[in-house]
Parts: C-alpha cells; structure tokens; sequence
C-alpha cells in the first residue's frame, strides 16, 4: 500500500486530484475531478512513470501480468508521455527494457506514413495500454482496432493510475464492460475507494481535502453512479 498511498499524496501535490464542483465529460456532477493534464515537470514525469512500472510489477509478480511484455501503448494524447514514462522507469527501476509505442490522431500520408509512433508491433507481440483514468472507456474501446490493425498481438492488460468505479453504458463499471467485450483485464495504480480511505481526516501539505463533509458528498456520488 505504500506506493499507493505516496501516489495518492503525489495526486494532490500535483493538482492532479482535486474536490470541489466539477462536471464529467458525461454530464455527472462529481465532487472530485482527476486531470493528469496537469502533469507539467520533468520530475513529475519521472514520478508518475515509476508510480506505473511498480503498478506492473507488482501485477507481474502476482501473475497477472506476463513479464515478456513487448511494448507499452500510449492511445493518444494523455496515454503518450505516460507509456514513454513507463518505460523508462521499468528500464531504471526494474532493468527491463520494453519497447513503446502510440498512435497519431491524423494518419500521417508522408515520409514513412501510417498512424503509429515508436516500435512499430510485429505478429505475436504481447502489449500492455497504458492509460490514465476510465469514465466510460470511449478512449481505450478506440485503440483497440488501432493496435489490432498493425499485427496479430495479444493485449496483456489495461494499466490505469485511478479506477474512478463508475458505471459505463449499463449497470456495470466500464472496466468490467471492457473485459467481457475485449477480455482484457485491467489494473488501476488505485482505486477511488483507495483515494477516500487514505485522505480521509489526513492532512496533506497542512491541508485535510478529505473531510466529513467531502467524504459524505463522495459517498454520495458512489452511491449514484459507482458500482461496488
């Protein structure tokens, strides 16, 4: 849990995770909003690439992962720095070098053309997606078909810094919708329960973002639109 409560903390630090009235990209109003937009630093960068690779190493050494990853993708544009980030930590951290990729949102018609960007994938490769946070998993339901188009590869998983837990077009939360749709598992950094019960009544920076009053309106949104 350490790492996972460092990356919480880190969030906040960020201005990454915030609370207040925010309104999701579907309309909800949510009392607390993840913008990894935010990320701006070198030494952010750094942080948030090895809060990744300990992700997937831990998710390796319970077997969920297979350790012959061939490539980390990035869906653009958020997805981008945070495989390339990845990648690096797992090579300074873990020595494990693992190639990384990601598309173009313009397939580009000049010089060596196509839509993709770093190791281009070959039959047999076995990629992980790395992504920062699902709401209804519009984004990574549209890299599929992208990565799928370049090579017969096997997805290894899904690696996200927050489950937010939320449902997704019907009674489930996106990241189970996914998984029966595409099999493929997926594996948050934390989760929004997480979040709560490390913030909770704790002070960050001299500051508790948590309180009675924040907690009540969370659980209220969990109440409403989160799966448990």
């Amino acid at each position: 849990m350490d790492y996972k409560k460092s990356f919480i903390e880190f969030m906040v630090d960020s201005g990454v995770l915030t609370f207040g009235d925010f309104t999701t990209k579907s309309g909800r109003k949510t009392p607390y909003f993840i913008n990894t937009g935010n990320y701006k630093t070198g030494e952010q960068a750094a942080k948030l690439g090895q809060f990744y690779a300990r992700c997937i190493e831990e998710n390796c050494k319970k077997g969920h992962i297979s350790r012959n990853i061939t490539a980390l993708f990035g869906p653009a544009y958020k997805g981008i720095p945070l495989a390339v980030a990845a990648s690096i930590a797992l090579a300074s951290e873990f020595q494990c070098n693992v190639n990384y990729c990601f598309n173009r949102k313009e397939v580009k018609d000049h010089g060596e053309g196509g839509n993709m960007v770093g190791y281009k994938l070959k039959d047999g490769d076995r990629v992980l997606i790395i992504e920062d946070v699902i709401t209804a998993g519009t984004a990574v339901r549209e890299c599929f078909p992208i990565i799928k188009a370049e090579a017969d590869i096997k997805i290894e998983g899904l690696i996200i810094s927050v489950d937010r837990m939320e449902r997704g077009n019907g009674n489930k939360t996106a990241i189970q919708e996914i998984e029966e749709e595409f099999g493929i598992k997926t594996y948050p950094i934390v989760t929004v329960r997480e979040i709560i019960d490390t913030l909770y009544n704790v002070e960050v920076n001299g500051k508790v973002h948590i309180d009675d009053a924040v907690k009540q309106q969370m659980e209220a949104y969990l109440q409403e639109y989160c799966v448990k």
